[in-house]
C-alpha cells in the first residue's frame, strides 16, 4: 500500500465517485491532497474544503504529484488527464477504467491500525466491495483494541530479546488463547 501521508496526491473528479474516492483518500491519511472538480457537489465542497483548487488541473499543477486519482469523468477527458499526469511522472488510477490504471485500489476496511484489503485486480470492484462488507461483519470495532493489546505484548517479547520466530509463535499462541480467531 502507498503511504499517502508523505506523497503529493491529486483527485480529479465529479459526482458520487469523486466523493467516495475523497472519503477513501482521507481515511488512508492522504496529507498532501489537491482536489479538482468542475461541478463539485455540496458534499464534495464541504469534504474537500481548502483542498478544492478548481475545475481541472493544468499541466503545471501536476508537477510534483506522485499519484493522481481520476473519478467520474468521461473517457476522453480521463485519457487526456492521465496522459498529463504520467508526463509529469505520476502514477494514475482511473476509477473503473482498468486500461487507464497504473495500479488498482483495493476495497479497504479499517479497525484502528488494523487494515484489511480486498482486490480483484480491477476485474470486479463490486465483488471487492461485497467481500469487504462481509469482512466488516467478522471484524468489528473491538479489533482496534485487540491489535493495540497484541502490539504491546509483542513489544514486550521483543524487549525480552526473543527472536522473531519465537515472537511469531507467541503471537499465534496469544491469539489462540484469547479465542480471537477460529
Amino acid at each position: 500500500m502507498l503511504d499517502l501521508g508523505s506523497l503529493k496526491a491529486m483527485l480529479v473528479g465529479e459526482g458520487e465517485l469523486a466523493e467516495r474516492r475523497l472519503a477513501a483518500l482521507d481515511a488512508s491519511g492522504a496529507a498532501h491532497l489537491e482536489v479538482y472538480s468542475g461541478s463539485p457537489t455540496p458534499a464534495l465542497v464541504k469534504q474537500a474544503g481548502k483542498r478544492l483548487k478548481g475545475a481541472r488541473p493544468t499541466g503545471e499543477a501536476f508537477r510534483g504529484a506522485r499519484v493522481v486519482f481520476i473519478a467520474g469523468l468521461g473517457d476522453a477527458e480521463s485519457v487526456a488527464l492521465a496522459g498529463q499526469a504520467r508526463a509529469a511522472g505520476a502514477l494514475v488510477n482511473t476509477e473503473d477504467v482498468k486500461p487507464l490504471c497504473d495500479f488498482h485500489v483495493p476495497s479497504v476496511m479499517r479497525r484502528g491500525d488494523l487494515t484489511i484489503t480486498v482486490s480483484t485486480g480491477g476485474k470486479a470492484p463490486g465483488l471487492s466491495r461485497r467481500l469487504r462488507r462481509h469482512l466488516e461483519g467478522l471484524f468489528g470495532s473491538e479489533w482496534a483494541g485487540r491489535l493495540d493489546e497484541l502490539g504491546r505484548q509483542r513489544k514486550t517479547w521483543r524487549m525480552q530479546g526473543l527472536e522473531a520466530a519465537d515472537v511469531g509463535r507467541r503471537v499465534d499462541a496469544y491469539i489462540e488463547e484469547k479465542g480471537w480467531l477460529p
